[in-house]
């Protein structure tokens, strides 16, 4: 009789480990926050896990949509899947509970969903390891389950709460990080990654304002940080191309500046703001430039030979040949 109850309790436990369960879905422990400025009406995702990889498993976002993140015993397709109702024009309570109500696993799930309203809806199942909890308002939700101490989920709301006045994505990993101060992860750090996605749909292929991911690292959150610091300096270098293409110089040099200001060490940034001193007739400015440039990297100087065939430097052979022999 002993031995036939300890076989159905063998057995009713690897039933139980196959619903919530599988090779294909990580345990993803995790703190975690989806959120909404409600200014923009962008919607963003930030995690950071001691996990391999965590951008490709919790985070899901789509533009005029919603955002989800899926972590503890992860099911990813509750990110397409809950996306996919709210686009049929269901609430992310009833997304939420339309995924859950059918999942044997669900005691095991930590989710939550807004949508391009502000709403929330959030579960963490009874079976997640603690310590595990979530906290929802107006614009936001955070989640965290294996957490170090107790505050994690307390710590990420007060500081997204108290930064309204910073861009979305800044605001979403200063909760990172005050999740961190908390004490995050028992296990340490490992992995992060932030999506930001537009209030209202744009083009698939041109659908998220911020996509940054740092799959391995001991400090990711630090990591994620420089990448962010690094993808404001390209966003004003765009801006700066794009005032080039105006002919509006003076917007391109303050763009151009506002880049260097960030990320200075990048040769990049110090050659098109020098080529565009050039093209402004400020070659007085632009040589001192080129030639710290040449100096570190000659095919820079090739490069600048190539440019004026193709009008990205109207300047005139003697002024080139100037650049050149720096």
């Amino acid at each position: 009789m002993k031995k036939l109850i300890l076989f159905i309790t063998l057995v009713s436990s690897l039933v139980l480990e196959a619903q919530v369960y599988s090779s294909k879905e990580p345990l993803v422990h995790t703190f975690s926050i989806v959120a909404r400025d409600e200014k923009t009406g962008e919607m963003a995702v930030g995690v950071q896990s001691h996990w391999f990889s965590v951008g490709t498993a919790v985070p899901w976002a789509e533009a005029g949509v919603g955002a989800v993140a899926t972590q503890s015993f992860v099911d990813k397709s509750y990110g397409p899947k809950a996306l996919a109702l709210l686009k049929l024009g269901f609430t992310p309570q009833q997304a939420l509970d339309s995924l859950t109500n059918t999942d044997p696993g669900k005691e095991v799930r930590q989710v939550a969903i807004i949508d391009s309203k502000g709403n929330v809806a959030a579960h963490t199942g009874k079976n997640c390891v603690q310590v595990a909890k979530h906290s929802k308002g107006y614009n936001f939700s955070v989640q965290s389950n294996m957490m170090l101490g107790d505050s994690v989920c307390e710590y990420m709301e007060k500081s997204f709460i108290q930064t309204s006045n910073k861009p979305l994505a800044e605001r979403v990993l200063l909760a990172l990080e005050a999740a961190q101060k908390a004490g995050g992860d028992i296990r340490g750090m490992q992995a992060a990654a932030i999506t930001v996605v537009p209030g209202k749909t744009t083009e698939t292929w041109n659908n998220k304002s911020v996509d940054l991911r740092v799959d391995d690292s001991p400090q990711p959150l630090k990591e994620l940080r420089r990448l962010y610091t690094i993808h404001l300096a390209y966003e004003h270098m765009n801006k700066g191309d794009l005032a080039v293409e105006k002919n509006d110089m003076a917007l391109a040099m303050n763009e151009y500046n506002a880049a260097m200001k960030l990320f200075p060490a990048n040769l990049e940034m110090q050659f098109w703001t020098a080529i565009t001193l050039a093209n402004s007739k400020q070659l007085t400015k632009a040589l001192p430039m080129l030639k710290a440039i040449f100096a570190r990297d000659k095919n820079w100087k090739e490069l600048t030979r190539r440019l004026p065939p193709v009008g990205l430097l109207t300047i005139s052979t003697e002024e080139l040949n100037k650049i050149l022999a720096r």
